[in-house]
């Protein structure tokens, strides 16, 4: 029995765990795990804690980067639309997007024609419609290349994650947009960065799905301890006993009353298994 044991960490990868900001904005290469990040989360484990990934991203843009992680327990990814499961290969747990997703996107697209979207499909492949500059960035970060579309009903079922991609203006209308069409009853609209707006199954978020990790984990909530820098990981941080956020995070991420650590550039992982350590003490 070590001092974590019982206990469950689930973070963001991109600009938590690892700060890739420079890398989407400038095309740098994405840089690798800090070896006290490493460290620090290798040294959780060995003391009996279960460490997961919670990323935003498609189960295909993060494969590039899974073995470079150190982790212990199935991981949230399509932002909480699945649950993965690293060790064996195969999803546990999905939400999907319905059918009339497609449709609706397409006219999404038709009404804001500056815009881009990227289809996750759960066969690891990655649709984009009308792919634009915001898209190549990406592809670049995600290293995985998308599939081109003309429209988003050629895009097969089943999907776990529409990605819009403009500037924020844009996105903003469209959000308002959806709204107003009453798709918001249907679908979570989180924002993700500023130039990308997430939708998923009512209820298919990062929160979720870092609950049902618990359960299956058998760990009771009050010893969860969650890790996210944007708005689409709010939900996991305030259905955390504790949420941690770096200092780079978005305003609305501090307001949601996330305790604020080192920068991501920092070494987050590491002040926050410090402070789980005092909280836990042999």
């Amino acid at each position: 029995m070590g001092r974590f044991t019982g206990v469950l960490l689930a973070s963001d990868f991109d600009n938590t765990l690892i700060y890739t900001e420079e890398a989407l904005r400038s095309g740098v290469p994405v840089p690798p795990l800090s070896e006290k990040n490493r460290a620090a989360l290798e040294y959780f484990m060995a003391e009996g804690g279960k460490f997961a990934i919670a990323t935003g991203r498609a189960l295909a843009a993060f494969m590039k980067y899974a073995d470079k992680v150190p982790m212990n327990a199935p991981g949230v990814v399509c932002n909480g639309a699945a649950l993965y499961d690293f060790s064996t290969g195969e999803y546990l747990e999905t939400a999907m997007l319905d059918g009339d997703v497609r449709q609706r996107g397409q006219a999404v697209l038709d009404r804001f024609p500056t815009m881009a979207v990227e289809a996750y499909h759960m066969d690891n492949v990655i649709y984009a419609v009308h792919p634009n500059e915001i898209t190549r960035q990406h592809e670049h970060l995600t290293k995985v290349g998308v599939t081109e579309r003309v429209s988003l009903e050629e895009v097969p079922l089943p999907l776990g994650k529409l990605l819009l991609e403009a500037d924020r203006e844009t996105l903003e209308e469209a959000k308002a947009f959806m709204e107003e069409q009453g798709w918001s009853e249907d679908y979570e609209l989180i924002f993700s960065a500023r130039e990308l707006l997430e939708m998923t199954a009512r209820g298919a978020n990062k929160g979720g799905m870092v609950r049902r990790l618990a359960e299956r984990l058998g760990i009771s909530m009050e010893h969860v301890y969650c890790a996210g820098d944007e708005a689409n990981d709010i939900s996991m941080l305030t259905v955390a006993a504790r949420g941690f956020a770096p200092a780079n995070c978005v305003p609305a991420v501090r307001d949601c009353g996330a305790v604020i650590v080192a920068d991501a550039r920092e070494d987050a992982l590491e002040e926050i298994v410090h402070r789980l350590a005092e909280r836990y003490p042999k």
